[in-house]
Parts: structure tokens; C-alpha cells; sequence
């Protein structure tokens, strides 16, 4: 089932998401809602704060994006990005590795809004499944990019808090109209 996605200025975008201690049904149900919404939407990742819950979830896929590419070592043993995706993450945990580089993002919380952003190159993120099996991935490229992204939602961080001053500046209007659209709906 397709959930509507939070738009900027809902309060849920903010809230620090809650552990989750095991994937019950209904946490299946929202992870798998979850993935149906951000491939209708042909997003890359979504953070459960942004179908307006405040949980340490979040799905990821990057297999449909070829010109970004990425790498990825599961538990250790490289393996080809696209072959692991959809990715499924519960109570994800982030260490940046590598230099930061700057490069596009947008946010389904923000549409039509992108900007350059400086992450991290290379992530390490421990994660559960919703099997409650425990992962590493080690990621770079736009996977390592997508992790930092969903897990700041997690967090109550939003990409706009990661964006240089005059990038924010120049937005700012289409910031207070989304925040505006967001009150009248």
C-alpha cells in the first residue's frame, strides 16, 4: 500500500526515531508500504519519519540509478550493489570513513528541491534486518551518500541542515512555500 510522504515543515521530520526492538508484523508492513511508496515515488531511500513515523527504519534501493555508481561489502564480502537492493534497515548505525565530497541530492520530502552536499565518501553502517540478523555494509558512492541521507531522517537531521548557507539562502522561498503547502493541506 502507497503511503503519503511528509512533506518539509511536519513536525515528524524533526522527531529522533525510536529503536526498534523486533520487527513484528506491523513493522513488516510499514517496511514493506514503505518500499512501494519510494519506488512509486522513484526515490532511493525513505526514512520512516517521512510516512510520518518516528522509528529507526528505513528502505533503500539504488539498483534503477546507473549513472552514480556505488560499491558495497555485506558482512565483509563485496558483493555488486544492485544484487542486495532493496535494502531494509532497522536501528541503523553509521561510521564515516574516506574524504567528503560534495554531490547532488534531493529529498521526496522536498520536491523538486536538490542541492550539493558534502558527504562522506566511504560509510560503514551496522544494522538489523527485519530477520533480527545483525549486518555491516560498507558502502561508497551513491549508496554511501543514500545511507548518510536516511540516516540523518532517522535522527531528526533533514538535508537542508547539511546545505552551505548560500544554497539555503537561495531556496529559502521555495522552503516557506513547502512549508506553507504543508499547513494548508
Amino acid at each position: 500500500m502507497r503511503l503519503p510522504i511528509v512533506k518539509y515543515g511536519d513536525p515528524v521530520l524533526r522527531a529522533k526515531g525510536k529503536r526498534i526492538a523486533e520487527a513484528d508484523q506491523q513493522i513488516r508492513e510499514l517496511a514493506a508500504n514503505m518500499l512501494e511508496t519510494m519506488h512509486a515515488a522513484n526515490g532511493v531511500g525513505l526514512a520512516a519519519q517521512q510516512v510520518g513515523e518516528a522509528l529507526q527504519l528505513t528502505v533503500l534501493d539504488i539498483a534503477a540509478v546507473e549513472d552514480r555508481p556505488s560499491t558495497m561489502k555485506l558482512n565483509g564480502a563485496e558483493v555488486h550493489p544492485a544484487t542486495a537492493m532493496p535494502l531494509v534497515l532497522l536501528n541503523p548505525a553509521l561510521r564515516l570513513k574516506g574524504e567528503t565530497v560534495s554531490g547532488t541530492e534531493g529529498c521526496l520530502s522536498f520536491p523538486e528541491i536538490t542541492a550539493e552536499i558534502d558527504r562522506a565518501d566511504v560509510v560503514v553502517a551496522q544494522a538489523q534486518t527485519l530477520d533480527g540478523e545483525e549486518i555491516e555494509i560498507e558502502a561508497s558512492g551513491l549508496l554511501a551518500r543514500a545511507l548518510q541521507h536516511e540516516v540523518d531522517h532517522l535522527n531528526g537531521i533533514l538535508f537542508i541542515d547539511r546545505m552551505s548557507s548560500v544554497a539555503k539562502a537561495s531556496l529559502s522561498s521555495r522552503l516557506k512555500r513547502l512549508q506553507k503547502e504543508r499547513q494548508r493541506g
